[in-house]
Parts: structure tokens; C-alpha cells; sequence
């Protein structure tokens, strides 16, 4: 793949002896910063949700919901006999493995949570959460790519774009660049199209609207992304051809069609 790297490790942005900063990480961050100062905006306007307080706090349990939620979904849902036979890779984060679904429900246990003890709207608060949250699913796409890594299936000749990901395991063959496609669909798309909706005061009156809408936008975009996406080695395909990461997005769809029809205006 095209890209200059200082490092023979293309996922390390800078080593100071046994300190690294990696791409993946700097995502992570980012995505967070960018999310938590948006958040902010986006509670502030009616109905108002929570304060500046509120959402400052909840930074904290959110960054927790997506690193424990993250990577013990990729433990059970990807690779659940190796983790097992080996329960102290679990805590080898650096080695890489996270999982956007795992990530999700961890976030989603912790507002719950900080919601009951902040005594605040559950999907109000939801609402604002899911605006910002292609922020870092985009960020995180791009830092995939960076790394070489969950590249996409042999692509034609013909493609402009098509690249080659052999330093990490892609072979000489030409391929799609998944992981921009993913970022693009799941990150700038997504974002732009909850972003202009949410600017509604009516929208943003119907708690659940906006959730439902990231929920369902988010697995119409991950469906569409694994058809150019190469699956996991130790997975393959699955059920009639599917990926893990296309089933596990049909319930996403269902319960945001659900959210969706059920939203009413706030009382």
C-alpha cells in the first residue's frame, strides 16, 4: 500500500523506547475529543438533555464502554476458543483486536447506567450520543487502513484504486480499499446525515428518532462495506455467504427500524 512510514511498523506513529503511539490509538482519542466536545453542543439544545457537567462525566464512562465493551466483543464474537485457551491475551490490547459491536453495547451499558444515576431522558441522551458516534467510526476506518489492515477482496484490474496491502498479509493481488469505503459510509455519510437531522427541534423532540436512524444507518453501511471487505481468515463466510460483521448488524437494522417507528415527541 501507498504511505510513508518512519517505522517498519506502519501502525506506529512514534516510539520513544518502550512507549509507542499507534494510529488505532490516536483514533480512539481523537474520535472521543471530537465526540465529547460535540456532545456538548448537541445536549445544550432543546430539549435539553444534560449539562456541561453531565456530559463532562460521562466522557469517562463512555471511554470505558468502548475499551472493555470493544475488545471483549472481539474476544466472544471473533475468536472465543483462542481467548479461552488463553484468557491473559485478553488483556494484549496492543496486539490489536476490537470490535465495533462489542464497543457499542459497552457504551450503551454505560449510559444506561449513568443516565439512571444522573436521572436524565435514556434516549434523549441517546440521541445526542449516536450524532457524534461516526466521528470516531470513521476515524477508526482511517486508522485501519493506515495499519494495512482489514483489507478489502480482490478487485478488478481496471479499478484506479485498486492497491496492493502485501507488507501486511494481503499478497500481490490487487484490492478494494475497504477500509475507506467503510469510513466514508460509516463515518462522513453517516455523520453528515444525522448531523443535518438532528438540526430539527422537532427530531430532536422525538427521543429515539436519532438513535434509531444511527442504529439503521450505521447497519445499512456495515452491510454494504463487507461485500468489499475481505473476512476474517478464521472466520470466512458464514450463514449463506454472509460475514460475521453482516449478522451482526441485522439486529442493529431491526431494533433501529423499531426505534424509528415508535419515537414520539418528548413529554
Amino acid at each position: 500500500m501507498f504511505g510513508i512510514h518512519l517505522f517498519p511498523d506502519p501502525a506506529v506513529i512514534l516510539q520513544i523506547g518502550p512507549f509507542a503511539l499507534r494510529w488505532y490509538a490516536l483514533s480512539y482519542i481523537t474520535g472521543l475529543l471530537i465526540g465529547w466536545r460535540l456532545l456538548r453542543v448537541l445536549s445544550a439544545r432543546t430539549p435539553v438533555v444534560a449539562d456541561a457537567r453531565q456530559v463532562d462525566d460521562f466522557l469517562t464512562w463512555a471511554i470505558l464502554g468502548v475499551v472493555l465493551g470493544g475488545r471483549l466483543g472481539y474476544v466472544f464474537f471473533y475468536q472465543p476458543a483462542r481467548f479461552l485457551a488463553d484468557p491473559i491475551q485478553i488483556l494484549y490490547v496492543w496486539q490489536g483486536g476490537m470490535a465495533f459491536h462489542g464497543g457499542m453495547l459497552g457504551v450503551v451499558l454505560a449510559t444506561i447506567w449513568f443516565c439512571r444515576r444522573e436521572a436524565m431522558p435514556l434516549l434523549g441522551f441517546g440521541d445526542r450520543i449516536a450524532v457524534v458516534t461516526p466521528v470516531g467510526l470513521g476515524l477508526g476506518r482511517i486508522a485501519n487502513f493506515v495499519n494495512g489492515e482489514l483489507w478489502g477482496r480482490p478487485a478488478p484490474d481496471w479499478l484506479p484504486w485498486a492497491m496492493k496491502f502485501e507488507a501486511t498479509g494481503g499478497g500481490p493481488i490487487l484490492r478494494h480499499p475497504s477500509q475507506l469505503y467503510q469510513a466514508a459510509l460509516e463515518g462522513l455519510v453517516l455523520f453528515l446525515v444525522l448531523w443535518f437531522t438532528a438540526r430539527s427541534p422537532v427530531i430532536r423532540a422525538r427521543f429515539g428518532f436519532l438513535t434509531g436512524l444511527f442504529l439503521a444507518g450505521y447497519a445499512l453501511a456495515r452491510i454494504t462495506g463487507e461485500f468489499f471487505r475481505e473476512p476474517d481468515a478464521f472466520l470466512g463466510y458464514l450463514y449463506q455467504g454472509a460475514t460475521m460483521g453482516q449478522l451482526l448488524s441485522l439486529p442493529m437494522l431491526a431494533a433501529g427500524i423499531i426505534l424509528l417507528l415508535r419515537a414520539r415527541p418528548a413529554r
